[in-house]
C-alpha cells in the first residue's frame, strides 16, 4: 500500500509573475509535468523532487526555456 500525500507549494509563474498554488504528490519523489498557470494560463514545466527527510524543491520554468 503506497501513501500518497499532497503538499501545497507557494511559488510565482515565470510568464505573468502572478502567486500560485501547487500540489505536489510528495509519494513520488523525483516528478517533471506540465501544469497551466491559474492566472494566465500557460504551460509551466514542474519539476518537483521530495528528498528523504520529506522536503520538496520545486523549480518552475517557462515551456519555452
Amino acid at each position: 500500500m503506497s501513501h500518497f500525500s499532497l503538499e501545497s507549494v507557494h511559488n510565482y509563474c515565470p510568464y505573468c509573475g502572478e502567486p500560485i498554488e501547487l500540489l505536489i504528490d510528495c509519494s513520488v519523489h523525483a516528478q517533471e509535468y506540465v501544469e497551466d498557470c491559474q492566472v494566465c494560463c500557460r504551460p509551466m514545466v514542474i519539476t518537483a523532487e521530495v528528498d528523504n527527510e520529506g522536503d520538496v524543491s520545486v523549480r518552475i520554468r517557462s515551456d519555452d526555456e
